[in-house]
Order: structure tokens, then sequence, then C-alpha cells
């Protein structure tokens, strides 16, 4: 699926290969196939939920483009673009997508609005998902090389009921995150409260 598809959009300067070659060199091997799995499976579900797959690329391919930077560097872009304070808070769990997207919308050139939430909201979620954004918050989360209890209902999950996937992934997730007795990012349970909880 991956190698016949063309950039045409202009949403990225240059070809898919170029986007893979700058994405590549700002992460490490291991780092670089789970993207390139992620990529895999939000192609899929794109054909499925009838998203543009150049969008579905692009979002996937740079989802986690700014994984393995410093914290300084996200302390320094928090700064730099005023973004909200309490950011500086957490950590790069949180920083790798909500900040990180003003790195791929300066570094990389890609500015449309949809791939940049996509890519904010990929491990938060958010009240409010375009369909893009739920499927890279699914493929993510789901990508072939996962591997946990659960795992393959929720894969199914994901091709019958795009929306109610993005509940079952925020409940377990919200579910381990307390197991953990860590701080909960309130983000998550905002979409928690929105995409998990029977209205």
């Amino acid at each position: 699926m991956t190698d016949k598809l063309i950039y045409t959009q202009k949403i990225f300067t240059g070809s898919r290969e170029l986007l893979i070659d700058k994405v590549s060199q700002a992460l490490s091997a291991k780092r670089f196939e789970h993207v390139l799995r992620v990529e895999e499976m939000a192609l899929q579900l794109a054909e499925k939920w009838h998203v543009d797959a150049e969008l579905a690329s692009i979002a996937a391919l740079t989802h986690d483009y700014a994984k393995e930077r410093s914290d300084e560097d996200f302390l320094r872009e928090i700064e730099k673009k005023q973004l909200d304070r309490d950011l500086i808070n957490w950590g790069n769990n949180i920083w790798h997508g909500v900040v990180g997207a003003e790195m791929v919308k300066d570094e990389l050139g890609i500015a449309h609005e949809d791939i940049l939430n996509a890519i904010r909201q990929h491990t938060t979620g958010a009240t409010v998902m375009t369909k893009l954004s739920q499927i890279l918050y699914m493929a993510d989360y789901i990508e072939a090389g996962r591997d946990f209890p659960g795992v393959e209902e929720v894969r199914t999950l994901a091709f019958d009921d795009l929306a109610a996937s993005v509940g079952w992934q925020t409940a377990h997730t919200l579910t381990f995150l307390l197991t953990q007795k860590v701080t909960i990012y309130p983000g998550t349970l905002l979409t928690y409260n929105t995409w998990s909880v029977d209205k």
C-alpha cells in the first residue's frame, strides 16, 4: 500500500521518500520501525473510514518526530511559542505530541492543521477529534508490533466502530495509569469523559 503512495497535495514539499528520510534521521532505528508500522495501520484505517491516504500517511510518519528530543528542546519550544505554561509540568509522553507538532510545522514545513492536531492528540486524545485524529490515535495503539491483553479485540473494533475504539483505548489507558499511581494529564480525563462514558 505504501509503495504506491505519491504525495500530490503540497502538504509536504517533497516525496514520501524524502519525508521518510527526514523522520528516520530524527529517530532511533527501533522508533522509526514503529513509525512505519503506524503508517501501515493508519492507511488501512483511512481506507476503511474514507479518510485521505496522504493525510494519514504524513500524520503517521511525523507523529513521533520529536519523541527523542531533549527536555531542553521542548521547554525552549514551549517558551518560544508561548504555549500553555502548564505544559512545563509534564514530560516527554505529553510533549512529543502537543509540543512536537510545533517542531513538525517549523522543521518539516507541514502546516496542515488537521495533521498537526492529530499529532497533538495522538497520546492524550481530545474532546473533539477529527476522523484523522481518531485514526492516528488508534493506529499508534494497535500497530502490528503491539502486544497486550485485548489488542486483537480493539484492532477488530477499530475497523468496526472507530469512535468506540477510541473510547476503548482511553478507558484502558486510564485504568493502566491509575494502577501505576502516576499523575494523569487533564486532557486524558476529558477524552475519557467524552469518548468512554455512556451518555
